[in-house]
């Protein structure tokens, strides 16, 4: 996709991601658009004031609207503040986590809990017991009766809050109950209790299950995952252990993390297989340039952001780290139904050949264009056209379990 409004890539590409949650409810293009419009390209501190102010304008419309009794235009002003806020603070995401981080992130969630009630769904907040301690989430109802349960997860910097617009709203626009929740490295585990991410993260998918197990309102029976960016990551570890999920959705599917940051160095391929541990010159040319790339504004922002997540002090340690999160062995366990993602245009998506190849399971391959707006990463361009792929495709697989059953 051609440039959106922003001369900084990775600026343009979190307008695009913000601007594509319209679909939802969650912006508006006027208003986005007129925002960057005034933004000076690279600088983040512009970044959060113009985005926090916009969201501020929202949450007084949403305020003025409750005033007068109309609570459902309130909901809708304040499901767009929710977002605004969360873009505000995408560019600070480091540690130590900085005050505008935490400020933002407070009023993204605040401003969501405000618009639940009446958002399709009634978003109702939950508790995920969780080794102790409990995983915050939401449940979404799509209505009486039982009915098949998605569980939406979502990327290295989304929250639960966010999910709801990524997948939650098309879902029970469907018929499916949804559970959305943050868990290690993500929203409020991350920004509030300071959890990182974990190599194991599929025990977090499995509690999320074993909470809602004994709902009489659930078919358990037809329970589907969808992973969206480190989602994808993060999913297929729990559908090659659960036998509980009956399909799940990877956009896109990752094999690793490690293999990602390598194939972006520009080292031959018999000096990559050495590190981390040497050679010594790669090292300590790999430290350097690592240290001096993680201190530029945006360049440097997937290091920092990534150091926070990883919970480590360096950029060498989250390179370090990096190597802990490989499953190539484990993508041939996947024994549900797998609807394999792959936008064109993104980068991301570079392993979603390789991963669909190394599936045994039932499998389906959905390449999203360029031409048609949606080859940027997570469609982010085209969330309409995602959603009827999808929820076609998974409508069809627990059609065939209800008659199997």
């Amino acid at each position: 996709m051609s440039r959106l409004a922003l001369r900084d890539p990775l600026q343009d590409a979190q307008l695009l991601r913000t601007m594509g949650h319209v679909t939802y409810g969650g912006a508006e293009i006027g208003e986005c658009l007129a925002t960057a419009a005034r933004l000076p390209s690279g600088s983040r501190d512009s970044w959060y004031a113009a985005w926090t102010a916009l969201a501020e304008r929202e949450v007084i419309a949403a305020q003025t609207s409750l005033a007068g009794g109309h609570a459902t235009s309130a909901a809708w002003a304040f499901l767009r503040a929710s977002n605004y806020f969360r873009n505000a603070y995408i560019f600070h995401l480091e540690a130590p986590l900085p005050r505008e981080v935490l400020s933002a992130y407070r009023r993204h969630r605040e401003a969501f809990r405000l618009a639940a009630p009446h958002l399709p769904g009634s978003p109702t907040s939950m508790e995920i017991p969780f080794e102790g301690g409990a995983m915050p989430g939401y449940f979404c109802s799509a209505g009486a009766g039982r009915r098949p349960l998605v569980v939406v997860v979502g990327g290295y910097d989304s929250t639960a809050e966010e999910c709801y617009l990524w997948n939650a709203a098309a879902a029970v626009a469907r018929g499916y109950h949804v559970v959305l929740f943050d868990g290690p490295g993500q929203g409020e585990l991350l920004i509030e209790r300071g959890v990182p991410f974990r190599p194991d993260w599929h025990v977090a998918i499995s509690a999320v299950i074993d909470a809602v197990r004994g709902r009489d309102d659930i078919d358990s029976s037809r329970t589907a995952v969808i992973g969206e960016s480190w989602g994808g990551f993060l999913v297929p570890g729990a559908a090659a252990r659960d036998p509980r999920i009956a399909a799940c959705v990877l956009d896109p599917p990752q094999i690793g993390l490690w293999q990602a940051i390598l194939r972006r160095l520009p080292l031959p391929g018999s000096v990559k297989a050495r590190l981390p541990a040497g050679p010594r010159w790669a090292v300590a040319l790999l430290r350097r340039m690592l240290a001096r790339r993680a201190r530029h504004p945006t360049d440097g922002w997937a290091l920092r952001r990534g150091m926070l997540a990883h919970g480590v002090s360096t950029a060498w340690d989250y390179f370090v780290d990096a190597a802990r999160y490989e499953q190539e062995a484990s993508v041939a366990l996947i024994g549900c139904p797998t609807l394999v993602c792959d936008a064109a245009g993104d980068d991301i998506s570079g392993q979603a050949r390789r991963f669909f190849d190394l599936l045994r399971c039932e499998k389906t391959y959905a390449r999203f264009a360029v031409e048609d707006g949606s080859g940027e990463h997570c469609v982010s361009g085209n969330r309409a056209l995602y959603h009827q792929r999808v929820f076609d495709w998974l409508g069809d697989q627990f059609t065939r379990i209800t008659a199997v059953a």
